[in-house]
């Protein structure tokens, strides 16, 4: 069945109006909100597709953005009042790890896992394995002149972390053995094919981008390597949780309806169709069918894809203060985030807001 659009919400039988329609927005203006074309972009997708957003009485502007840079400063110079995010950019603008800071607040988790390690063909599958043969080629078989070089989408990223994890474990060691350079997700299949990287860790659908085509092939999942972890977060700024909190909270009660429903398997057809949409990835439904369906094609073999994409299940959406320990301490792991740097979690990690926010979901 195709999706509901606002206009028709009540052909879907998935969605369920479970808060009457308030409008919080008056003589606002509408909220700003910015996303990167990413898989786990679904929620604020679905939220705007399906009319939940309109259900919660939201007037909603979306702004897609290439990379986490751009949201990064289109928080801080108030260009965008909350965002799909890295939870690295969190920490870096909440605790000033860098020459921006701003207050920001964390009130909800979008998703866990999402992400993997591609590698170029050139880098023989049944030699690297899962990642155990890869010293053992790079000291061998190497011939490039420049270093062997990966990937990832920020410095304060997960996929920075991850990336990290998965060559040490190998016996890998950035920098000595290997270059990591940032580039914005929906660039790194073009730069695997021009021969400019020879791999990176990226979210979906710009793996299975890479796979589908022949060009790469997936030693790891994100699921495989941090089971749980947390992935992308809502970041909200602090001022407009100062000025229009009622409306934060509704907005988290709008996304926090869109992860139940991203997470429902009789809906992943109709996330697929969204998706697909050139204002959100704009990728093929064969591609992101291959990690948002049952199966995931690695370009090495075929795995259970259940747990490759998480949007809602027990506790999952909560910003939990060890959720932000996860991220902070993956950080430090890699020399991004300094020993001395302090700060209240609880500041940023709202788990009040996302209370109240739960509290209007439930039924009456």
């Amino acid at each position: 069945m195709a999706y509901a659009k606002s206009k028709n919400l009540a052909l879907h039988p998935l969605i369920i109006c479970m808060v009457a329609p308030q409008n919080h927005s008056g003589n606002r203006s509408a909220l700003r909100l910015g996303f990167v074309p990413l898989s786990d972009c679904a929620p604020i997708a679905v939220a705007m597709e399906t009319g939940i957003f309109t259900r919660h009485g939201l007037a909603v502007t979306l702004s897609r953005e290439l990379g986490w840079a751009s949201v990064r400063d289109k928080i801080f110079y108030g260009d965008l009042d909350a965002a799909q995010s890295i939870a690295g950019i969190a920490f870096a603008l909440g605790l000033g790890l860098t020459d921006l800071r701003c207050d920001v607040a964390v009130p909800l988790i979008l998703n866990l896992h999402g992400n993997a390690i591609t590698l170029s063909r050139e880098l023989p599958p049944e030699i690297i394995g899962r990642g155990e043969g890869l010293r053992q080629y790079l000291i061998q078989s190497w011939k490039k002149e420049r270093p062997f070089t990966l990937a990832a989408a920020h410095r304060f990223s997960s996929h920075h972390i991850l990336l990290h994890a998965w060559l040490r474990r190998h016996g890998v060691i950035p920098p000595d053995d290997a270059d990591i350079i940032f580039l914005p997700p929906a660039l790194m299949p073009k730069h695997l094919e021009a021969g400019h990287i020879d791999g990176y860790c990226a979210g979906e659908p710009w793996n299975s981008e890479s796979v589908l085509s022949g060009l790469g092939w997936c030693p790891a999942t994100s699921s495989d390597l941090s089971h749980g972890h947390p992935e992308k977060v809502l970041m909200v700024s602090g001022e407009f949780i100062s000025e229009r909190k009622d409306e934060t909270i509704t907005l988290v009660a709008a996304l926090l309806e869109a992860c139940h429903l991203c997470q429902k398997p009789e809906f992943r057809e109709d996330l697929i169709s969204i998706l697909s949409q050139k204002s959100y990835t704009g990728a093929s439904t064969d591609v992101l069918r291959n990690s948002l369906g049952h199966r995931f094609d690695s370009g090495h073999g075929i795995t259970d894809a259940s747990s490759f994409h998480v949007f809602h299940g027990d506790s999952v959406n909560r910003p939990t203060v060890e959720k932000a320990s996860w991220v902070l301490a993956g950080l430090r792991s890699i020399g991004t985030f300094p020993d001395a740097t302090c700060g209240s979690l609880s500041r940023i990690y709202r788990e009040d807001l996302f209370h109240a926010a739960s509290l209007q979901l439930r039924p009456s």
